[in-house]
């Protein structure tokens, strides 16, 4: 008999069954990672959130498991749902609190059903979603939200899960051996203004360095986060990772997270902060206490494309939004997420709504690929 058990810590799964229900080793959906976020306070039931992991388990076995959440609100979440909530209100509904199956602050496309490469690995995924959904009956909740799935979940969601996808941009490696290599595949126009951003960067005096994360000294740690809090206290926005969690990066993390840095002499001036996989670089976040023309491209883009040259990474995933990355060599790649709203005439409403999104998305990205940065055709294909 398999047995679904719905768990408030992540360390209330056993660590190694966990990470031996990955097919890849994306780091967002480690258990290092999701156990970091809980253990140094960047996950609270005050901020929204409230874990709920699912585990299903064959004679106390744990078979395949999802990163789970009870969400009091929206935030943190990168693919939005605010205005859904607000029409539920207003017809007299409670939209939260709703469950929703994702990584936390974290807009990173990966496996969101866990159930490793089992012959039955698809039907436990299937399995998954139904106790999703049985969640969802249970608790009397709105909805349940899966976001940044990849391929191989989707299959799992049924057709009263309603279909969303939206645009990322990430760069290729097509096996270039150094930077100019990559330049030498773009437009001149496109070619002559990365040249000019990096120059920018270069007639500051700024030294920049790479740096693995588990070379930094704590103190390093607590300016990097000083950094990442500064943008954020910028555009008033809150925060979520704490000093405790970067910290926990260097010791737990230290070997697939990567900064890039920016010094002044002997004072660290700008930071960009990327996790690593064997295939992928993930760009998170960046903090700068100065302004340089060109040095967010520099530390955010152009070191995390020299680094995935240097390792043969097979592509750079630098985070939500922005086509001001397009010029920058990055192409439109689609996101999907699946949502499941318990009220049949809410749900057949959402619908409608999603099929006319979508023709816009459909639109949106053909745009994109008509203003490639790539000289030939060939090299803007993903």
């Amino acid at each position: 008999m398999i047995e679904a058990r719905v768990h408030a810590r992540i360390a209330e799964l056993p660590a190694a069954a966990w990470d031996a229900l990955r097919t890849d080793d994306n780091p967002f959906l480690s258990h290092a990672f999701l156990a970091a976020l809980e253990s140094t306070d960047c996950i609270q039931e005050d901020w929204g959130w409230r874990p709920h992991h699912l585990g299903l388990y064959e004679n106390d076995a744990l078979i395949a498991a999802a990163p789970l959440y009870l969400k009091g609100n929206s935030h943190g979440e990168f693919v939005f749902d605010w205005s859904w909530a607000s029409a539920w209100e207003r017809a007299g509904g409670d939209y939260y609190p709703k469950l929703l199956n994702a990584v936390p602050y974290s807009p990173v496309p990966g496996a969101r059903l866990l159930a490793g490469n089992h012959p039955s690995a698809p039907q436990r995924r299937q399995a998954l979603v139904g106790a999703m959904q049985a969640l969802v009956e249970r608790h009397g909740l709105s909805s349940a939200h899966a976001n940044f799935l990849d391929a191989a979940d989707l299959p799992a969601f049924g057709s009263e899960w309603l279909s969303r996808s939206d645009i990322q941009f990430h760069w290729p490696n097509r096996g270039y051996t150094h930077f100019d290599d990559f330049l030498a595949t773009l437009n001149h126009k496109k070619r002559k203004n990365i040249r000019h951003e990096r120059a920018q960067v270069a007639r500051s005096g700024l030294r920049i360095e790479w740096r693995r994360g588990n070379t930094l000294s704590g103190g390093q740690w607590h300016d990097v986060h000083h950094l990442y809090t500064s943008t954020f206290d910028a555009k008033g926005n809150h925060p979520a990772l704490t000093p405790a969690f970067f910290a926990e990066l260097g010791r737990s993390l230290g070997e697939v997270a990567h900064v890039a840095l920016a010094w002044d002499g002997d004072t660290l001036v700008a930071m960009a902060l990327f996790l690593q996989s064997r295939e992928a670089l993930y760009g998170r976040y960046w903090g700068s206490h100065i302004e340089v023309p060109g040095l967010h491209f520099e530390l955010c883009y152009y070191q995390g494309i020299e680094h995935a040259i240097r390792h043969g990474l097979q592509r750079f995933e630098p985070g939500a939004q922005g086509e001001h990355k397009l010029a920058r060599g990055f192409l439109p790649v689609r996101t999907h997420s699946r949502h499941y709203l318990a009220d049949e005439g809410f749900r057949n409403a959402v619908r409608a709504a999603l099929a006319r999104e979508a023709e816009g998305i459909d639109a949106y990205a053909e745009d994109l690929l008509r203003h490639n940065p790539y000289a030939h055709s060939r090299d803007a294909e993903q």
